[in-house]
């Protein structure tokens, strides 16, 4: 495959631009860094001569010409492992992701994840990232959080993605099923999130150096004082924070490894079988139930759901029959 060549003559209105930030501008599928490191690495010229420089200010009647090589193959292993396709078209891919279910290789996951996945399902279909064939991670769910995520397989949709994601021009829902019952059925927590102070492998809600971080919840389902299933809208994406803000007001998330740290005391009042069964579960009891936002090419409004996974709905349905 042949290198991708653009040229541009410089008109009056970009005189003393920097030189990435033009073209960028005017090849439009670009990030400007991407463009920088294309220029450092001496794929662009100004009227037939080298262009080395990202910061040049850009010279009136000049063409600038850029190369962007082939896309490489990408560095983790393209493997066939089943995926839950909600919908996919040419810029990017929706999909149910599995509890379970790493989304991108990391020091002791290489293999068995979601990239992994998607190099196997679209990688022909990939018009490079970074000059790398590979999916475009826009954001993350943790390995044993299930529900709806979007990937996307161009460098443009990728940017544009992760613009509204960074706005916050988008809806997400999630599904959580916690220990107790929050005194207000809805409410807002706004507490800034950080790493713990005494435990970094852990986040936190945190006084100094945190982040800000807002999430909307509404209880949908409760069953006495036990156990509540409750909507939660992300209104900022910061690491566990669900987790981090359920847990902050008293409601932690069943099944969570990390912040449910003894058993809880809204579990006396359960029948022995089902609060054993909800004690042992082996995740966080979270759910990406809904994701919207607009097609980052044509500006579509898209909405996806996705109902618990059969795990959670498996707790549900035992709650619901000590209940009865």
């Amino acid at each position: 495959m042949n290198a991708e060549r653009h040229e541009f003559r410089a008109p009056q209105e970009a005189a003393g631009q920097r030189a990435d930030r033009f073209l960028a501008d005017a090849i439009g599928s670009l990030s400007r860094s991407r463009v920088k490191a294309l220029i450092v690495a001496g794929h662009a010229s100004r009227d037939g001569h080298a262009l080395k420089e990202p910061a040049e200010a850009i010279r009136v009647g000049a063409v600038y010409a850029l190369e962007i090589p082939p896309a490489i193959p990408a560095l983790p292993e393209a493997q066939d492992i089943p995926l839950s396709i909600l919908h996919e078209d040419a810029d990017l891919i929706v999909l149910d992701k599995p509890a379970g279910l790493v989304v991108h290789p990391a020091p002791g996951n290489q293999d068995g994840t979601l990239v992994n996945a998607l190099l196997a399902h679209a990688g022909d279909e990939l018009s490079g990232i970074g000059g790398e064939k590979r999916p475009g991670i826009v954001h993350r769910l943790d390995k044993d959080t299930s529900g709806v995520m979007v990937a996307a397989k161009t460098e443009l949709a990728l940017r544009r993605l992760s613009e509204s994601f960074a706005e916050r021009d988008l809806e997400r829902h999630y599904l959580a099923l916690c220990w107790g019952l929050p005194e207000a059925m809805e409410g807002e927590i706004n507490a800034p999130i950080g790493r713990h102070p005494a435990d970094r492998k852990r986040m936190a809600v945190v006084e100094r150096g945190g982040k800000a971080a807002i999430t909307r919840y509404k209880v949908l389902r409760s069953w006495g004082t036990a156990c509540a299933l409750v909507s939660c809208r992300l209104l900022t994406g910061r690491t566990h924070q669900i987790r981090v803000h359920m847990t902050h007001i008293g409601l932690p998330l069943v099944g969570d490894p990390v912040y449910l740290r003894r058993t809880p005391a809204a579990a006396r009042s359960l029948d022995a079988p089902v609060r054993d069964a909800l004690l042992a579960f082996p995740r966080q009891a979270l759910h990406a139930a809904s994701l919207g936002f607009r097609h980052p090419i044509n500006g579509q409004a898209l909405h996806f759901e996705s109902p618990p996974p059969e795990d959670m709905a498996g707790l549900l349905s035992l709650l619901d029959g000590n209940a009865e």
